[in-house]
């Protein structure tokens, strides 16, 4: 059953726009005693926020519970909503995740989000637009949406050159404000503490081009924030789990690996 983000009033919702409020769905794996917890993932698929890509939803999960991680699909806002409201939605589901992890059999300091295309710079936002907890709002709200790592597949880092316009415009409209894209480019929002992050790419991408993922890692590097970088020679954009192409399809278990590295 899928769980809303918010039970008493989702912020800047709009019934006018014909689309159900943010939810997650989640793919748990069983705790079989006491006490037991996992790591787990937020999944986000790409869309270029219009809309949500089935394959790299809920085949994700499927793929992380494979490799002994739990994990949630957000079901997050997309045009005409606008930024602020995706941002919202992510930063809400990791809040939530953490405020419930004792219910979800989850350790709430192993909270990863994953992201394709538009759905990798939502989750970009996720690992460079965080706080400790905000004063206001509900329970949920006091708590940190700082996630523990971040996972960005062929992802929207930027806004601005190298962007992908019909992402860019479905967030900010047209013409976009210059300083939301200079705030909401990944690559100039690395924080000192953020999060280790693992990303891959293809080199032939025609859509979001492998300069989003190199600038990106260039930045955590001048940071110094882990991460680890793959960028296959060939594979077109919104691969998802890339099963006709076995060199990319690698992208998944390198990426179990690394999480499992990490303690999930």
């Amino acid at each position: 059953m899928d769980i809303k983000l918010w039970e008493n009033g989702t912020p800047l919702f709009d019934e006018s726009f014909g689309q159900p409020e943010p939810t997650l769905t989640p793919f748990l794996l069983p705790t079989y005693k006491e006490g037991q917890t996992h790591g787990c993932v937020i999944v986000c698929p790409g869309g270029g926020y219009s809309g949500r890509a089935e394959h790299e939803a809920w085949p994700i999960a499927k793929m992380l519970n494979e490799g002994g991680i739990s994990a949630f699909v957000l079901n997050y806002r997309v045009s005409p909503y606008r930024y602020p409201a995706e941002l919202y939605d992510i930063q809400r589901a990791v809040r939530l995740v953490r405020f419930r992890a004792g219910e979800f059999g989850i350790d709430p300091d192993k909270i990863g989000v994953l992201g394709f295309s538009a759905g990798g710079h939502l989750a970009t936002m996720g690992v460079t637009q965080y706080d400790g907890g905000l004063d206001c709002g509900d329970e949920i709200d006091k708590v940190s949406c700082r996630p523990n790592a971040g996972i960005l597949c062929y992802a929207v880092i930027s806004l601005g050159i190298n962007t992908h316009g019909g992402s860019r415009d479905n967030l900010l409209g047209r013409p976009a404000d210059p300083d939301l894209v200079r705030k909401l480019s990944g690559e100039l929002a690395v924080k000192d503490d953020c999060p280790p992050v693992f990303m891959w790419h293809t080199a032939e991408d025609g859509a979001v081009p492998v300069q989003n993922s190199l600038n990106m890692a260039l930045a955590l590097r001048e940071k110094n924030i882990p991460f680890e970088l793959h960028v296959f020679p060939h594979g077109a954009h919104g691969l998802g789990l890339a099963p006709s192409m076995p060199d990319v399809a690698q992208w998944s278990s390198l990426c179990v690996n690394w999480l499992k590295g990490l303690g999930f």
